[in-house]
């Protein structure tokens, strides 16, 4: 017996991965620029000679 995934069922799948990614993708974006402003607020410097 073989089992089928109707095109309805599978597109909504798709369309819920999709809004599930970007959703995450915001909400990190928006977590790593929290990160940045406070780090630049704080004033850390990384010591770039170092990394040369």
């Amino acid at each position: 017996m073989t089992s089928y995934i109707f095109f309805d069922d599978a597109l909504r799948m798709l369309v819920n991965a999709f809004c599930a990614s970007v959703l995450l993708l915001l909400a990190f974006s928006g977590l790593g620029l929290a990160v940045i402003e406070t780090i630049e607020k704080t004033g850390i410097r990384v010591d770039t000679k170092r990394f040369n």
